[in-house]
């Protein structure tokens, strides 16, 4: 059935103007003033309101097992979760074991087809053996155009420098972007242990094995191995003043590097670590784990002048029982916090509110980059004839405290606790369809689609034109001539 949402302002990464929007078949069919509503058609009234590209969350952790147990969030409610806040697609990460990607791959999309929103995948390179290239060019064919390297978590889905130049130099191959969790794995591990010797054992304790220098080591060794191997690399969850700086020298220096600050890097502190209620203490613990105050501006200006491009949340929903799991000893509580149905009203009340986005850069950094970077823009990120019928009706004056009894995660807890924002959405449009309206979600389990996102986006063409102009050429020697003695 067509939808009309009618009188509002659309908003998109390069412009604001009046608009109707006309959605029919899951598709915006036209964007216009005036548009008349088609027999049948249902409106939706958008007066005194921006009509936005539903929200991309590019970093999501759904059902995933991990520090032996597994995050509570499925996908149909986390995908439920995040149309509630505006978001209408997100990328989760598939971990795999190192021996098939595929069977990994397989895993994840049964469990994705509850999803009721959107999604797609990034699959993961924990290890490298003689099928791994192969695999790697399988994931592509099932729509997968990036994969990620976990520089730390030792013993488990940490990799070497050897493997990861290996499969840089695989995704350069095929057109894949790589993605790194940017931490010295080996200097973590050895400062958990020597926090544990003296004592430490709380929720502090994980702060305190993290530092800024630990992130920052690992950016610039992935920057350097990019360089070398002449591919694009996008950095997940970007949480320091140091890991923005090297971003910004490299992008300065001509490479295509990309950095991802979450929602809760721009609004929370350290200081929650040393919150005496442990169970609160431990709620926040995420990796990197969350910095002092001087970093969450570094990652403010990082997305106002576009040094940084995309946000996301690494929702990873564990429950205070399952954070318990590390009650004596910080290095077992589970690694995770939420986020996705908070990450647009934060994104709009500490960045348009308060001067530093423009609304047009807000659809930059929650939608349209990550589109561009992910390859499926204008069919994502973008309001305009042809793309996907994703929409939300963005109230700027409405007000709403997040509260953990009333968001739609299954987590018990929400890191955003008490927090009063100005911005919400009043209607969500998934696939044309009202499924967000007046604080009521209406979703359908397994509505969600697997979003197929092709190799070789536009910044390969011009990487791999580079690429070739700059290769090694060897030296051309005349032939050496015999003399006599």
């Amino acid at each position: 059935m067509a939808l009309l949402v009618r009188g509002g302002t659309v908003v998109n990464a390069d412009r604001s103007f009046r608009a109707d929007v006309l959605c029919d078949g899951g598709r915006i069919v036209a964007v216009g003033e005036g548009i008349e509503a088609p027999t049948g058609a249902e409106t939706v009234d958008a007066g005194g309101a921006y009509v936005i590209p539903g929200g991309i969350d590019p970093h999501t952790h759904m059902e995933m097992p991990f520090m032996g147990t597994v995050a509570v969030e499925d996908f149909f409610s986390g995908t439920a979760s995040a149309l509630a806040g505006g978001t209408t697609m997100i990328i989760d990460m598939c971990l795999p074991s190192p021996q098939s990607l595929t069977e990994g791959l397989d895993q994840w999309s049964e469990w994705a087809q509850k999803a009721c929103a959107d999604y797609g995948f990034h699959v993961a390179i924990s290890g490298w053996n003689e099928r791994t290239p192969q695999q790697m060019a399988e994931c592509l064919d099932r729509g997968v155009n990036s994969f990620k390297h976990f520089m730390a978590y030792k013993g488990a889905l940490m990799i070497d420098d050897e493997a990861m130049f290996q499969s840089f130099s695989r995704c350069r191959e095929l057109g894949a972007l790589p993605l790194v969790h940017a931490e010295n794995g080996e200097a973590v591990f050895r400062l958990q242990q020597q926090l544990l010797a003296q004592g430490i054992t709380g929720p502090e304790g994980h702060a305190l094995s993290r530092p800024p220098h630990v992130e920052a080591e690992a950016v610039s060794r992935a920057i350097m191995l990019a360089r070398i191997t002449g591919v694009p690399l996008y950095i997940v969850h970007t949480s320091c003043r140091e890991t923005t700086e090297a971003i910004a020298r490299a992008r300065a220096d001509g490479q295509r590097v990309f950095g991802e600050p979450l929602a809760q890097y721009l609004v929370l502190d350290e200081s929650v670590y040393q919150n005496p209620d442990w169970e609160f203490a431990a709620s926040r613990v995420m990796s990197p784990p969350f910095r002092s105050k001087e970093h969450q501006k570094a990652l403010w200006d990082g997305l106002a002048s576009g040094t940084l491009q995309t946000t996301a949340t690494d929702h990873c929903a564990f429950t205070l029982e399952q954070k318990k799991m590390g009650k004596d000893n910080f290095t077992q509580i589970p690694n995770g916090t939420g986020g996705m149905e908070e990450r647009l009203k934060i994104l709009w009340h500490f960045g348009v509110n308060a001067g530093r986005l423009t609304p047009n850069e807000f659809v930059a950094v929650t939608s349209a980059n990550c589109a561009k970077i992910f390859n499926v823009y204008p069919q994502k990120g973008c309001v305009v004839a042809g793309a996907d019928a994703d929409l939300v009706v963005w109230d700027p004056l409405a007000s709403h405290t997040i509260r953990q009894k009333t968001h739609h995660s299954k987590l018990d807890v929400n890191v955003f606790e008490g927090i009063t924002v100005t911005g919400v959405p009043a209607v969500t449009l998934s696939q044309g369809k009202v499924v967000w309206r007046n604080g009521q979600l209406d979703v359908t389990r397994g509505a969600g689609r697997n979003v197929a996102r092709p190799a070789m986006a536009p910044m390969f063409e011009a990487q791999s034109k580079w690429n070739e102009l700059t290769r090694p050429q060897g030296v051309r020697r005349q032939p050496a001539m015999h003399q006599s003695p």
